[in-house]
């Protein structure tokens, strides 16, 4: 596939800043060193992984995804073999060399010109997050040329997406009508999180590859979410839909941290150390994580008082900023971005609020009847953080305004754990949105960081307990499954195993047991996908 001469052609692209002259603070804590992997629970997560690898290598090779209960494969992120290239950094990681190899002597291989998928139409975020991220991330870790090659051609293609009138890239991008010269537009309904999480890895292929353009791209997009940052209903935070062919990145009155909108808070404070010093990321990563502390994170009340903080969506449709609790696994990363951006911004008490969002999310695992979160589910608010007592009046009441039918079929329950069994709700939850668990790592996620950042082997205890969970319910014959159904041992698993169960759930698992210096936080930046990219020093240009 060739792509024809752009339309809108840059004429002056805006280089990569160098490092600055400061020395950034210190991210992870300052381990003995005579501390030591678990190495009984990091070997149970390695197994688990090779076992779910080699199912994929048997059955599955050269697709995106294994089903684990079918023993097939489906193709839906361009057919480029999603698990594959999205695993790399795994393998290196596990140290599993020769299957690192294999697998590398294939990706090299990879015509990206040309998706192997009957859908032309693909994802320019998740190409972006799975593929050009797993490509960096694995040349970063091992130094082959042809990975660099093989991320740069890629790249060439993506590009390609941001050749509209307004250089913003079209989200999803039709590349048979790109090719044939199509005018393109970007889109007027952009997600958020679509759109504003391209930074790290664009930034990162310009570093290695010494092509400014690929910087110049995102940070056109950056700046418009940078200039209408105030502007919006709440201001330091951004809806999740924005016009992106009109450049209005402020009118809208929904503002999640979850689903649609994660990655682009996400990417601010670690765009910040990729860059080693930014005036720009950090001020906007300040304004937001001020925005979110205030309006976005509550806690919640639960039958033992925990002092944990939870995360919900923000409504503006009125004069004043309104709490939903709705929470989300998604928005579960929250603890280990506020975490880390509190260590960047050395600010102990965010580093405390990452701290006990994380606690929330472990809550929510260990009150499932199958230790596991839910995908969506809400609970009451709390008046504020500092105290909060339960209340089961409080409880009932919140049920049976969100389910009135289901609450008033109880009849007259005799206690709350009645309640809860009939409902089929822990505890503390008032109704689940989505029963679902689909392997997602948001919550290991945010223990394995807060693990790196604070010392507290309790949470490698937490993450433990989380992965004898996911294991016992998830396993199948061949490899692990999503669950229908958290709430319920007997209900029928679903035939998924996303690239990002290998990719990002089990390596967390793996490196939050594993010696702190494996990954250091110090020396990378994760992206959304898990990958680890390389930070460069004072003095280097991006290591490249």
């Amino acid at each position: 596939m060739h792509f024809t001469t752009e339309r809108y052609p840059v004429l002056s692209y805006e280089p990569v800043p160098p490092p600055t002259r400061r020395n950034l603070p210190r991210i992870q804590h300052r381990f003995s060193r005579n501390t030591k992997p678990q190495e009984a629970r990091r070997d149970a997560v390695k197994r688990a992984f090779l076992r779910c690898w080699s199912a994929y290598r048997e059955r599955a090779w050269l697709s995106d995804e294994l089903l684990p209960l079918a023993g097939h494969s489906r193709d839906h992120f361009g057919g480029w073999a999603a698990t594959l290239v999205d695993t790399l950094d795994t393998l290196w990681i596990m140290g599993l060399k020769e299957q690192y190899w294999e697998a590398v002597e294939v990706a090299v291989t990879i015509d990206f010109t040309m998706p192997a998928a009957d859908d032309m139409t693909i994802s320019v975020f998740e190409t972006t997050i799975r593929y050009l991220g797993g490509l960096l991330a694995a040349y970063d870790l091992c130094g082959d040329p042809r990975l660099l090659d093989k991320a740069a051609e890629l790249g060439g293609v993506l590009y390609g997406a941001f050749d509209t009138p307004n250089r913003m890239p079209v989200s999803y991008w039709d590349m048979n009508a790109a090719t044939n010269g199509h005018q393109q537009f970007a889109s007027p309904q952009a997600l958020v999180a679509d759109i504003g999480s391209l930074t790290l890895e664009f930034t990162r292929l310009s570093q290695l590859t010494k092509d400014p353009k690929y910087y110049d791209a995102i940070s056109r997009i950056m700046a418009a979410f940078a200039e209408q940052q105030n502007a919006t209903s709440v201001p330091g935070m951004w809806p999740y839909m924005v016009n992106a062919n009109r450049m209005d990145f402020h009118s809208g009155s929904t503002f999640p941290i979850g689903a649609m909108a994660d990655s682009l808070y996400e990417y601010l404070p670690k765009m910040a150390l990729l860059l080693h010093g930014s005036s720009l990321y950090e001020g906007m990563y300040r304004k937001a994580a001020d925005a979110i502390v205030e309006h976005a994170l509550f806690r919640p009340m639960v039958p033992d008082d925990a002092d944990i903080l939870m995360a919900g969506k923000v409504h503006a449709d009125t004069e004043q900023a309104r709490l939903d609790p709705s929470v989300e696994h998604l928005g579960c990363f929250a603890g280990g971005m506020l975490a880390l951006g509190g260590r960047l911004l050395e600010s102990t008490a965010h580093v405390d609020i990452g701290r006990r969002l994380a606690e929330g999310c472990v809550w929510a695992y260990e009150a499932s009847p199958l230790g596991i979160m839910p995908e969506d589910f809400t609970v009451v608010a709390c008046a504020n953080q500092s105290a909060c007592v339960w209340n089961e009046s409080l409880w009932r009441e919140d049920m049976r305004e969100r389910d009135p039918k289901a609450y008033t079929a109880l009849g007259a329950a005799p206690n709350q754990n009645a309640v809860s069994d009939e409902m089929k709700l822990p505890v503390g939850l008032t109704s689940i949105t989505n029963t679902h668990y689909i392997l997602r790592p948001e919550a290991i996620e945010s223990v394995f960081i807060l693990y790196r950042i604070t010392g507290d082997t309790a949470l490698q205890d937490a993450a433990w307990r989380m992965f004898e969970s996911i294991q016992n319910a998830t396993r199948t014959e061949i490899a692990n499954a999503a669950l229908s159904d958290v709430t319920d041992m007997a209900a029928p698993k679903m035939d998924e195993m996303e690239s990002f169960w290998l990719a990002e759930t089990l390596k967390y698992f793996y490196l939050v047991f594993s010696e702190p210096d494996l990954i250091s936080l110090d020396e990378y930046v994760l992206n959304t996908e898990a990958h680890p990219l390389r930070r460069p020093r004072r003095g280097f240009w991006g290591w490249g």
